[in-house]
């Protein structure tokens, strides 16, 4: 059975419309939705394996991820917009709804921005994190008072547009292979942050969760800055 012909999946009456897209692209025949393992409701339920897909931050689910991953095969599936496209809502009723391209590319080492509030996950031998690169439209709508921080505006939903790849990590050493293969060592976030294209904040949380999973080791000083080299 393809996904075409897959029935419409149970428990996503509630559910955003990104969460949802998502799931239905990833069943199979066979799988289980929304069932209770642990004392915890699991996206999907593939044979031994616990699939949750989280498009939000994890630290809500670091417990869960913790708890479940001691005693089941578990995979994080988490989308990161290497593609977006902004669609404002009609503001007031004169207003025109509209649609622009964002300039903001995401890319696979923005998941080290989350992965931050759990970074030892990777060494449990039943974990794995899958990335998934996506184009998107973000859905906004014109609210003053809770969308103060964006001059007014507020997200309403994500959509799913289409999966452009797709990244599957089981070990502290296949997220180590984020780091450029041709960044010598010992080298420093700043290093890092120039190599990957990312901000300087980003390389710091990437060090940090590497560092936690060793994958990579502090070998030194250069001023303030702490120097880094892949483990053995």
């Amino acid at each position: 059975m393809d996904r075409a012909t897959m029935p419409t999946l149970i428990g996503t009456l509630n559910e955003k419309p990104l969460h949802a897209a998502l799931k239905e692209w990833y069943a199979e025949a066979g799988d289980r939705f929304e069932e209770r393992v642990g004392g915890y409701v699991v996206d999907i339920v593939r044979k031994n394996l616990l699939i949750e897909i989280q498009t939000g931050a994890f630290f809500p689910i670091r417990r869960k991820l913790d708890c479940l991953s001691k005693d089941h095969r578990v995979r994080l599936v988490y989308p990161i917009a290497e593609e977006k496209w902004i669609v404002k809502r009609a503001k007031g009723k004169r207003g025109k709804e509209t649609r622009r391209k964002s300039p903001k590319r995401g890319a696979v080492e923005d998941v080290f921005h989350e992965l931050v509030t759990c970074p030892k996950l990777l060494k449990r031998r039943k974990f794995s994190l899958e990335v998934v690169l996506i184009q998107e439209e973000e859905v906004r709508r014109y609210d003053g008072v809770r969308g103060w921080r964006k001059r007014g505006w507020v997200t309403e939903e994500r959509r799913l547009l289409d999966i452009v790849e797709r990244r599957l990590f089981k070990t502290p050493r296949a997220m180590a292979s984020l780091i450029p293969a041709d960044l010598p060592e010992p080298f420093r976030t700043a290093d890092l942050a120039e190599a990957t294209d990312r901000p300087l904040w980003l390389a710091q949380q990437m060090a940090y969760c590497l560092r936690e999973m060793k994958a990579i080791i502090p070998v030194g000083k250069q001023a303030n800055w702490i120097l880094y080299q892949r483990s053995d």
